[in-house]
């Protein structure tokens, strides 16, 4: 149920303030079809991009070696075939007559360019720790490369999803356009930074010109202006971008279809393991159990979302369906707190046991969690300071280390060697994505292991005793796995959602013309 407030304020601006809203119909290109999105991607360079919507709007514009399906399975987008001919070498054979926006044909070389620039130090690629088990990339002939890895190394197909540029592309901004060409069913036309970011269809794409003569990602960081584009026409497609209050709204005030499937994308609570009252276990623990995960799912984000219990979802091959959910249970989370040494020093009196601050994007939505979150956690004598930001300020802070506890997501998890990436000793930023400096020999260990396993059985029993340890342990705490909405005009034809809300498939997407129009 929307509040009568929040109803209020929507048709006010409808009425007042669409004039003034993102993206008028003027300047977007007739016939492209118009997505909404919060925020800007970072980088588009696809050897630099971390954040989704990065990854997302790039593998539309750069074609990779393999790409993984609506159902999670392995096809070949450059590579014609490929062959595992031992646990350490790989072959992929590329296909001909694939050429980039500029013309230029797609070759080997171009492959070989793409790894060996990432694996170049100075170039300073996010994804080179992750990499550093490839030893060389061999051009083997035009069309024909081979990887030869220092170790075996389970997930490395994963690896084979890096978007292929040019080779000598060295360039990596971004404001000025000055992006490496790609392959893929879009080319990049014009960014405005903060504003829009516009693709247009390639009519050299190996499997096709699209049936779209262009994209236009629109971004705009205010929930209810989205909306509010949205019934005005302006935006066609959203995808989780999405207030859930709204939803509802829109079911009866739009002209909507509306679509949610059970997502992949896990929402966590990062910590920095280096704080003097974070690094002890027993207050992780307390904090899982001050979080009441089915209010929060109940009333804020209105069912779209399921409780989390770790990482790995229920839809993933390796979830240890054993482990059980953090329940909400305040009184056994002051027991702990007091057998931390951090005692209740005035009972229900308004003194606290400690502080500690919360970082997070200034989006309503998670504003608004931000503020649940601290009002639970006053529930057990601890005192959260909210800190919102603007999402440029707030990855840069995560990035760097600068927090007690904030809260991001993972979307796009396919193989668990994302463990090694995130809770390994050797993965502290630069290396990867340890953020928080968590480090347990005995996941070191298995988390090796893991990747040096072929055999799938093997690899989910040991990743399994990964699953246990960090339900113990806590280096995040879990929060749900959210759900996909996907908002579309009746219009909008072709879409396929994808778990972890990729967008690939509007190179197969339409805009038909809506009723009444010549």
């Amino acid at each position: 149920m929307i509040p009568r407030t929040y109803l209020f304020c929507l048709a006010s601006m409808l009425v007042t303030s669409l004039s003034g809203c993102v993206g008028s119909e003027a300047k977007i290109p007739p016939g492209y079809l118009v997505i909404g999105i919060e925020s800007s991607p970072n980088h588009l360079d696809p050897r630099y991009a971390t954040d989704a919507n990065s990854s997302r709007v790039g593998s539309l514009i750069y074609s990779s070696l393999l790409r993984l399906d609506h159902n999670s399975r392995w096809f070949g987008d450059l590579a014609e075939h490929w062959n595992m001919l031992d646990p350490q070498t790989y072959v992929f054979q590329i296909r001909k007559g694939v050429t980039f926006h500029d013309g230029r044909e797609l070759t080997a070389a171009d492959v070989k360019y793409t790894y060996d620039s990432i694996m170049e130090p100075r170039n300073r690629s996010p994804k080179r720790g992750p990499l550093k088990v490839l030893q060389s990339v061999d051009q083997l002939g035009s069309h024909t490369i081979r990887f030869r890895l220092s170790a075996p190394h389970a997930p490395f197909l994963e690896h084979c999803t890096i978007g292929i540029v040019p080779a000598n592309a060295a360039t990596r901004e971004q404001g000025g356009n000055k992006l490496p060409p790609g392959s893929g069913p879009f080319a990049l036309a014009k960014i405005d930074p903060g504003e829009k970011i516009i693709l247009t269809a390639n009519p050299s794409y190996w499997e096709g010109k699209p049936p779209l003569p262009g994209l236009v990602f629109n971004i705009v960081p205010d929930a209810i202006v989205r909306v509010l584009e949205f019934k005005k026409g302006t935006i066609h497609l959203l995808q989780n971008d999405i207030e859930p209050d709204t939803v509802s709204w829109l079911e009866k005030n739009t002209d909507a279809i509306i679509e949610t499937h059970q997502g992949t994308t896990f929402q966590y609570m990062g910590v920095n393991l280096t704080h003097p009252i974070l690094k002890n276990q027993k207050v992780r623990q307390a904090l899982a159990l001050a979080i009441d995960r089915d209010g929060i799912i109940r009333h804020i984000l209105q069912g779209q979302a399921t409780p989390a219990n770790g990482l790995l979802s229920p839809l993933h091959w390796a979830h240890d369906e054993t482990i059980t959910d953090w329940p909400y249970d305040p009184a056994k989370a002051k027991q702990l707190l007091d057998q931390a040494g951090f005692r209740d020093p005035d009972g229900d009196g308004p003194r606290t046991r400690f502080k500690l601050s919360f970082k997070t994007t200034n989006i309503d939505l998670r504003r608004r969690i931000a503020e649940t979150l601290k009002e639970q956690m006053r529930g057990v004598g601890i005192e959260l300071e909210v800190r919102t930001y603007e999402w440029g300020t707030f990855y840069s802070d995560i990035k760097k280390g600068n927090f007690h506890l904030f809260s991001l997501a993972w979307v796009g998890i396919f193989d668990p060697d994302i463990y090694y990436n995130i809770f390994h000793s050797a993965s502290f930023p630069p290396n990867g994505d340890n953020r928080g400096h968590y480090n347990n020999a005995a996941i070191d260990r298995l988390v090796e292991q893991g990747r040096r396993e072929s055999d799938s059985r093997r690899r989910k029993q040991l990743y399994s005793q990964v699953q246990k340890i960090m339900h113990e342990d806590l280096p995040y705490i879990p929060l749900w796995w959210a759900k996909n909405v996907v908002v579309r005009k009746p219009q909008v034809v072709g879409f396929t959602p994808y778990p972890d809300g990729d967008l690939f498939s509007l190179k197969q997407t339409s805009l038909r013309k809506a009723p009444g129009r010549q």
